[in-house]
């Protein structure tokens, strides 16, 4: 590893809480002009010093805390290229009521994005660093705020603001399997491919808890996943990008989060389609080939162009329970699984496990010739729309008692198991196996065996020295020139990913 420089400071205060994020970067992009933050300021409760209750800590780790709440005792900065301001390698450290500034840039998109090169403050080598009410602020390509990476390193930091303006800077990252946890964090970054929340390769564990998460730039959703990260009782949001991209055998958890996505620009030509939640994979080598799991309990997901959920060259399981979901497009659905330019041609759809639990929602489905849906409605859950409309994909449906589908066009599944007063033909026809369906009969079929085969044997594009598809990322750095075998990781820029 590179020897960066590094500045520490006494410690100040210790601090109760982590948090993640980074995500991969394109390295052939243009830098984009900042714009006025559109983030609206929550007030916090004001609350008497008397005995804490369970009320006062729920309003305080939802109060979107600014960098006027934060007293700064010191101040500390690098200009220099390729530096950290703080650097916690195999320590405990903490650090508060502190501002960090970071300009200076990362030629290696690589090395800045897997290892952590030129970011403000980074942890590695088993390192636990504690940050509360500090202020990050970086200017700079692959300048991510705040890095944790390598297995048995933990980043935990609360109540802070982070802002990012350069292009591949993330607000919190983690990759080579680092641990960050988060809590009340106002996160704002306007540079293209810079996720609020980012991960990449090797992965990690993230947890969110609480705060404002919010991009504007091309490329840069509010989380990118490589990862598993769970975000609760917080807003995302994304002005040009996707609200949420997953990545392979990855996942997002959302507990009570509000996701506003307003995908209006394009990172990539590979899709022509825009949306508020895509799950993918690749084939760049930063994640392991397998199910993409997206699960979101209660909250909302308000989508301002385009499709609600993408899938793509991956098997995914989406479950949504309790979640409120508005599609301010009109001629946008709710769910498309589809072949796509990433993965192999003919070989490259989308396969779903869908579970929709005391939910109601609109929007229609669509499945092409090379994709598959598994869809189950329980507890309750009324579905309106159209599924499988241009008769291509493989569908099943499963209908629990109690729950309803009202069909708002015809409709084609492979095979259907609902009660008699499951369905509501509402005018339209339902083909099962290709046989009209006919209204208050019951039936009984099979789920879709799903498999991640269609992944396989496709190449690892930018992988580490032996990865290949189905073998998960190790997120070890490899050899420098000169210091073993050549590979990924000596420097050049990886390829381009998608929307990240």
């Amino acid at each position: 590893m590179n020897k960066h420089k590094f500045i520490k400071i006494p410690a100040l205060a210790t601090a109760v809480s982590l948090a993640i994020v980074f995500a991969a970067c394109n390295a052939n992009i243009n830098t984009s002009s900042s714009s006025s933050e559109s983030v609206s300021e929550t007030v916090a409760t004001t609350t008497e010093e008397t005995t804490e209750s369970t009320t006062e800590v729920t309003e305080t780790q939802n109060a979107l805390i600014t960098e006027a709440d934060i007293t700064i005792n010191e101040e500390i900065t690098s200009s220099a290229d390729s530096e950290h301001v703080i650097e916690a390698s195999g320590e405990t450290a903490s650090y508060s009521n502190i501002k960090v500034t970071k300009t200076g840039d990362s030629d290696s998109g690589d090395e800045a994005d897997f290892y952590g090169d030129n970011s403000a403050v980074f942890a590695t080598d088993g390192a636990t660093l504690t940050l509360s009410n500090v202020v990050v602020d970086t200017d700079g390509k692959h300048a991510n705020a705040v890095f944790s990476y390598g297995e048995g390193t933990t980043v935990n930091i609360s109540d802070s603001v982070i802002t990012t303006s350069g292009n591949c800077s993330g607000g919190i990252m983690t990759t080579g399997g680092g641990t960050m946890n988060a809590t009340n964090l106002n996160i704002h970054t306007t540079g293209n491919s810079s996720a609020a929340i980012r991960s990449d390769r090797g992965g990690g564990t993230v947890n969110v808890t609480g705060g404002s998460y919010v991009t504007e730039g091309k490329g840069s959703p509010a989380i990118y996943s490589t990862a598993d990260i769970t975000v609760s009782d917080a807003t995302l949001e994304s002005t040009v990008s996707e609200g949420i991209v997953v990545e392979g055998k990855n996942s997002v958890t959302l507990n009570n989060v509000d996701l506003i996505a307003d995908n209006n620009q394009k990172n990539s030509d590979k899709s022509s389609v825009y949306k508020a939640v895509m799950i993918y994979q690749s084939m760049s080598g930063d994640a392991s080939v397998g199910m993409a799991e997206f699960t979101m309990t209660d909250g909302s997901i308000t989508n301002k162009n385009g499709d609600i959920f993408y899938v793509n060259n991956t098997v995914a399981t989406i479950t949504l329970e309790n979640v409120e979901i508005v599609n301010q497009d009109a001629e946008g659905i709710f769910l498309r699984a589809e072949a796509a330019g990433w993965g192999s041609e003919g070989k490259n759809g989308g396969k779903v496990n869908l579970y929709l639990t005391n939910q109601t929602l609109e929007g229609d489905i669509a499945v092409d010739d090379i994709s598959a849906l598994n869809m189950y409605l329980t507890s309750g859950t009324t579905y309106t729309g159209t599924i499988n409309g241009d008769n291509e994909g493989e569908v099943y449906v499963e209908i629990e008692s109690g729950s309803k589908w009202v069909l708002t066009g015809d409709s084609y599944v492979t095979s259907l198991t609902c009660d008699a007063d499951a369905i509501d033909l509402n005018g339209h026809t339902l083909y099962v196996g290709g046989t009209a369906y006919s209204a208050g009969s019951t039936s009984t079929g099979e789920a879709i065996v799903l498999s991640t085969s269609s992944s396989e044997g496709q190449g690892s594009q930018g992988g580490a020295p032996g990865d290949k598809p189905g073998d998960p990322p190790s997120g070890e750095r490899p050899d420098k020139p000169g210091e073993g075998n050549d590979g990924p990781g000596d420097g050049s820029e990886p390829p381009p990913k998608p929307e990240e």
